[in-house]
Formats: C-alpha cells, structure tokens, sequence
C-alpha cells in the first residue's frame, strides 16, 4: 500500500462525504487536533506515569473522536461519530482531581520546569489554538457540535495540571512569571 496517492497535490483533500480545499476550516481545526494528539503522545512518552498516561491516552482518542465528527458532512455522519456531554464531565473531574491533589500557585508560572511538564505545556497552547480555530468554523456558519469548544476548553485546563503534576512528581514546580526581585534600571 502506497502512502501518497498524489490527489491532494492541486490543494484539496477528502473529508467523509466531500471534497475541500486545504485551507478549509475544518482542515484547520482538524490539522491543529492532530498536531496535539501528537504533542500529548510525546508528552506522555516523556512522562511515564502510568495514571497520567491512562489519562492522555483518554484524551487522545477523544481527540481522534472529535477529528471524525469533523471529517464527516452533517448528512452522513453516525451518531457514535458525536461527542458526548459526558466527554467535558470527564475532563472536569480529572481536572478536580488533580486540582485538590496539587497546589497551584496565585499567579503565572514559567512553563519548562520538566521536560514532560513542558511538553504538556506545549500541547495546551496547542489545543488553544484549536479551541480558537473550532470558534472561527462555527462563526463562519458551520454547524458545530457545541460539546467540541466545551470539550477543548476543559482540556486546556486538564493538560495545564497535568504538567503541574509532572513537576510535582519530580520534586519541583514553575518558577512564577512575575519575580519578587524589582526590576533593574540601567
């Protein structure tokens, strides 16, 4: 089996019932999903943690989920192809989790204190990212399963404290964005 076929070269793709360009909007959110799903499984590779790898690997297939719901055209789409309210409950009880298990400091932290830690701090800003991009295809009149922007939003939140726990796993935690120490003036 061939990798390539060659019919994406003039700039389109398939999605489940269509055809579009490469710079649809689906394309978007999906392309930007499927650069987070990687993040997390290099996040998770790097952590070696066996809850928070159970917990990515959670993630990341709702993540493959989600990206199905989008590739299929609204008339063709399977409802097991939908994600469900239950999928945000779930990100917020492991966010609650984690929240009452580790202290969060007041303020902005300096991500990067552990490499596993940082590497969730990646796939964060990177589901932002998708979180933005999901907003922009609905306000271009896509009908868009509300439960998807809910969904990143609380995972934004979950993959936050999972690299805080990768921290505390370690013994350490992120130094604060704003120093106690005042500014020099040259």
């Amino acid at each position: 089996m061939r990798l390539f076929t060659g019919k994406g070269d003039q700039g389109q793709t398939d999605l489940l019932g269509d055809r579009v360009g490469k710079d649809d909007p689906r394309i978007e959110v999906i392309g930007t999903l499927d650069e987070a799903t990687s993040f997390i499984g290099f996040a998770r590779a790097l952590a070696n943690d066996e809850r928070t790898n159970a917990w990515s690997i959670e993630v990341q297939r709702d993540l493959y989920q989600i990206m199905a719901e989008l590739a299929f055209v609204d008339e063709i789409r399977p409802d097991a192809y939908v994600l469900k309210p239950e999928r945000v409950t779930r990100l917020e009880e492991l966010t609650d989790a984690l929240s009452a298990e580790i202290e969060l400091p007041r303020q902005f932290i300096v991500p990067g204190e552990t490499v596993a830690g940082g590497a969730y701090d990646v796939a964060r800003t990177i589901i932002r990212r998708a979180e933005r991009a999901a907003v922009a295809l609905a306000s271009s009149g896509y009908t868009l399963n509300n439960e998807i922007v809910r969904y990143l939003n609380r995972l934004s939140s979950l993959l936050f404290m999972l690299a805080r726990l990768s921290e505390a796993n370690t013994g350490v935690s992120a130094p604060k964005a704003k120093s106690d120490k005042p500014a020099n003036n040259p």
